[in-house]
């Protein structure tokens, strides 16, 4: 089976930027808001059939969410941000994760929103990038996930079938979007995250990607 990863708070930890957002806003909870803004954003393009690079779109919610505390976000605030994501730390349980994963005989790959490059400098930067087989992009189709391009051109470009994959992540709209292109799905909760309640249960739900590992690993052995 091919395991496809998304990466943001899924792989990668973003309390790492709670200190950018102190010193910008005052509140590091800011880093939530601004990624929830991010989410809406990127989820309303998408279902208008439109395209914006994610990391334009992490830009441009930046003000915004300065402004809520009465701050002002610079273009040099803009650019410090899409540096700092490229340097985010990998969450604990996600190398020997992947490791136990590719030991036992599965697929490793990521798809992420954000462009290649930036993707390509995370997962090298996390220490991740050797234990991953292929890195994919929506901006490689002009479709952000949850559209049904992204997750196609995993499966056409891999040439598995949609029942031979499984996406990975700690967001419920990605994993609607994963389940109606007929993947099989595992939820991460990391503890706050939730499935979205009007869509279809997940595959797997897990606590974090260890987790995940221990429930894939069971279920293919038990075959």
């Amino acid at each position: 089976m091919l395991c496809v990863f998304d990466v943001n708070e899924t792989l990668l930890d973003l309390a790492a930027l709670d200190d950018f957002f102190a010193g910008l806003t005052g509140d590091p909870s800011a880093r939530r808001d601004w990624f929830d803004l991010m989410i809406h954003n990127a989820l309303a393009l998408t279902a208008a059939r439109s395209y914006q690079p994610f990391g334009k779109i992490a830009a441009a919610c930046l003000p915004a969410i300065a402004a809520t505390r009465g701050r002002t976000a610079t273009p040099e605030h803009q650019r410090e941000l899409g540096e700092r994501l490229r340097r985010l730390p990998a969450h604990p349980d996600v190398h020997e994760a992947i490791t136990r994963l590719r030991a036992a005989g599965f697929g490793v790959v990521t798809l992420t929103n954000s462009v290649a490059t930036v993707a390509e400098d995370q997962l090298r930067n996390a220490g991740l990038r050797p234990l991953v087989d292929a890195v994919y992009s929506a901006d490689q189709v002009g479709h952000l996930k949850p559209a049904p391009e992204p997750y196609q051109l995993v499966l056409a470009t891999e040439q598995v079938a949609p029942s031979d994959a499984v996406l990975i992540a700690a967001h419920g709209w990605d994993i609607t979007g994963a389940a109606a292109a007929g993947l099989a799905t595992a939820f991460v909760s990391r503890g706050r995250h939730r499935p979205l309640p009007a869509s279809g249960t997940p595959t797997f739900t897990a606590t974090d990607v260890d987790d995940v590992a221990t429930q894939l690993i069971a279920r293919h052995a038990g075959r």
